[in-house]
């Protein structure tokens, strides 16, 4: 069955790149005619008429295109059966022609832009290869809003390489200067097209976020993309479903992996933004490692730089957050901020997880009031 889909998707773009071939081929041999059909008039025009080469061209030309000044018109019974002849009878329904097929070219070279049938030779843009097996529309438009919203990224063009849209992309894609190239991800024709060499940054997405074989489909195309770019992979992000394969990502071009987050594009971004932060953000997501941790601690009109660095200090962690006496948590303010707290938001190390008495007694300078002596 999927031999059968990849012949049949094949055979459809052969046959479309051969009647663009044909269609470019029925212009030029329409242009060819045309031109030889004015260049037979001038010359009829000068020894006929004995028009200058100039004057000749020009009734041709006003002749041809049916405006007819008629400051120039040919007199001779000869001169008028040569106008007649070349340019009535064959140059006017061969120039309307010319124009119909053309207008029939643009339109189809619209279509095959639309389906992805187009190679778009791009540089310097974000070039993505595959599509979450579910729900891709959704996933691309939250991933280009996240791009957009950077400075590097605002202005990059954005290329796809997918199969997940054969009729097209949705608009709101579109709308946001989003094309796509109709291929499979492993094939290297398909790779060569969208011009990875050239590209700004490369994405390499799991074509499903649950399967491991997703990861020998993200090996294949990342071993074909440094073969196509001569070992120069632009930067790299790829995803891999299974922890251990990320190693062998990296070694075969990937300069940075992930797990596959589907709700969060962000993360790829940030990636691509700050390279390494992925790693922090990957973090928040699982309770090994590094991850956050949440402890009651009262504190009252203390300044968020004295208790960061007080905790950090003492071993305790990295403050994050802080939880008002409303439940509202605020993320990272300014250093000389100054706040009323229920709780405190820290990210810990596994290792070192600090009870909340340990935090308690780390801050209790900040913690104690008037009537309470301070600890030394």
């Amino acid at each position: 069955m999927f031999l059968r889909l990849l012949l049949r998707r094949r055979a459809h773009v052969n046959i479309t790149r051969h009647l663009d071939r044909n269609m470019k081929m029925r212009l030029q041999r329409a242009l060819a005619w045309l031109l030889g059909l004015s260049g037979l008039h001038v010359l009829a025009m000068v020894l006929l008429e004995g028009l200058t080469p100039g004057d000749a061209l020009w009734l041709t030309l006003t002749t041809l295109t049916t405006v007819g000044y008629g400051d120039l018109s040919a007199a001779t019974p000869a001169g008028r059966l040569a106008t007649t002849v070349l340019l009535y009878f064959a140059g006017i329904t061969l120039l309307a022609q010319l124009a119909s097929d053309y207008i029939d070219y643009r339109l189809k070279q619209k279509d095959y832009m639309i389906k992805g049938l187009w190679r778009w030779r791009m540089k310097d843009h974000v070039l993505i290869v595959n599509s979450p097996a579910r729900n891709p529309a959704v996933y691309f438009q939250r991933l280009v809003d996240q791009l957009r919203a950077t400075d590097q990224f605002a202005d990059r063009p954005v290329l796809i390489l997918t199969d997940a849209f054969p009729d097209g992309l949705p608009a709101r894609l579109r709308e946001q200067g989003v094309v796509h190239y109709h291929g499979e991800s492993s094939d290297r024709a398909s790779l060569a097209a969208v011009d990875p060499g050239d590209a700004r940054a490369i994405i390499v997405l799991a074509q499903d976020e649950y399967s491991r074989v997703s990861d020998s489909v993200t090996l294949d195309v990342l071993m074909q993309l440094n073969d196509l770019c001569h070992q120069r992979l632009p930067y790299t992000v790829a995803e891999s479903v299974e922890e251990d394969n990320r190693r062998r990502a990296e070694a075969a071009g990937a300069n940075t992996t992930l797990r596959p987050v589907r709700a969060y594009p962000e993360i790829l971004v940030r990636a691509l933004v700050a390279p390494g932060a992925e790693k922090i953000l990957e973090n928040l997501f699982t309770h090994h490692d590094d991850h956050t941790m949440r402890y009651p601690v009262t504190l009252d009109q203390v300044q968020w730089s004295d208790v960061a660095c007080q905790l950090l200090t003492a071993g305790m962690g990295t403050l994050m957050a802080y939880v008002t006496d409303t439940g509202h948590v605020e993320c990272h303010p300014a250093p000389d901020h100054r706040f009323s707290a229920s709780a405190l938001i820290l990210m810990v190390r596994e290792e070192a997880i600090p009870t909340a008495h340990q935090v308690r007694e780390a801050l209790a300078d900040l913690t104690a009031t008037p009537d309470q002596p301070r600890s030394d």
